[in-house]
């Protein structure tokens, strides 16, 4: 039987603790650098390094380096070749619940936000999945809402079981879990763990999340690394930009899944690179982060770790999405619903946020094509 959380502190009673010092190291590391003290002198330095260290990342997301874009973008197209070919991945992800407990200012899904609240039934996740795997994609996102008592660990898991009668990559974006329930959904086959730390800004974080199991800053930081010691093969990580100071969260998220690749070295690293977007009833107001912000970002990410995976979702442009893979992005999302369902039949439930990228797989294969890119399908065999 499911328990029902009131308060955060509640939740931390049952949130399982590791041993670990990265979030320690990641915001020491983090406070050596003040952006604004680099010079174009430094970013030239840093682009001339074959591998780079954490001040070369601060540098490459300073004010300074704007001016260094062309140069950046030569030199991360160089990485992306060296490591990944021509080659882009395609998936789609799969709203399976929007219920949450948690009371975030900026999210569709926020607990007192009201919305239209659903959650698939396990006939109607067999019949969503089965219609994906038409298309030909054989990745697949699981996602919900972040509710324990609506979506528990067990509904996930079977989630998971379903999908991998179709697919042969399979990630969940759920709710941050302990290492045994991880290895759970890892048994039942789940391959990767997506968890976004939203903002890297502990004060700022505490703002945006009033109520709810997410104000447990430390918990959610280390979910990533409960994930790998549960088993999971990789691990993606992403600030949500528009939420605080973007180069702060961005480089403080770029030292996280450093320290994390260096602690686990065979694990696979990848960045997700969200901006704020529009939902119903939205009153949150996000810092501005342009489109050449936000290529900034995804520069230096691939320049700083050139062997990580990369992923822009259907929050960006068209035009946007289809100039950066190739050049830093390596993983595209096709035929996107984010409401609740919405691939075999109308959505049952509101969505979390609009997207910008209503494309389905045929038009994103065929926009790779044309750039001379390989849509891949499957680059994973479970044996």
């Amino acid at each position: 039987m499911t328990r029902e959380f009131t308060d955060a502190e509640d939740y931390r009673r049952y949130m399982g603790s590791i041993r670990s010092d990265v979030m320690e190291n990641t915001f020491s590391k983090a406070s050596l650098f003040d952006l604004s003290s680099f010079t174009a002198r430094d970013i030239e330095n840093t682009l001339a390094k074959e591998r780079l260290d954490t001040e070369d990342l601060a540098s490459l997301l300073s004010p300074a380096a704007e001016a260094f874009l062309e140069r950046m973008a030569i030199r991360a197209r160089q990485e992306t070749r060296k490591y990944f070919g021509n080659s882009v991945n395609i998936f789609t992800p799969l709203y399976t619940s929007n219920h949450c407990e948690n009371g975030c200012l900026y999210c569709g899904f926020s607990r007192d936000n009201v919305i239209h609240r659903a959650k698939l039934s396990s006939e109607e996740i067999e019949k969503e999945m089965s219609k994906i795997a038409e298309s030909g994609l054989t990745e697949i996102l699981i996602l919900t809402g972040e509710s324990r008592k609506m979506a528990d660990v067990d509904f996930i898991g079977e989630c998971v079981k379903t999908a991998a009668k179709h697919f042969s990559n399979i990630g969940v974006e759920v709710y941050p879990l302990n290492v045994e329930e991880y290895r759970h959904l890892h048994d039942c086959g789940a391959d990767y763990v997506t968890v976004f730390q939203e903002t890297y800004d502990p004060e700022r974080y505490a703002k945006l999340h009033p109520f709810g199991p997410k104000r447990i800053f430390s918990y959610r930081f280390n979910a990533q690394e409960r994930a790998l010691m549960g088993g999971m093969r990789g691990v993606a990580f992403g600030a949500l930009l528009g939420l605080g100071d973007f180069r702060r969260d961005a480089l403080a998220c770029g030292i996280h899944a450093y320290l994390i690749q260096r602690k686990y070295p065979h694990a696979e690293i990848s960045f997700s690179l969200p901006r704020l977007r529009p939902f119903i009833n939205g009153r949150y107001s996000p810092e501005t982060v342009s489109e050449r912000d936000l290529l900034q970002i995804a520069l230096a990410y691939r320049i700083f770790m050139p062997f990580s995976g990369q992923t822009i979702s259907s929050r960006e442009s068209p035009g946007f999405r289809d100039n950066i893979v190739g050049l830093s992005a390596t993983k595209i999302s096709a035929g996107v619903s984010v409401g609740i369902g919405g691939h075999a039949d109308e959505k049952k439930g509101d969505e979390q946020f609009d997207i910008s990228d209503p494309r389905d797989v045929r038009e994103i294969r065929k926009a790779l094509t044309e750039r001379g890119l390989q849509p891949v399908f499957n680059d994973y065999v479970r044996v």
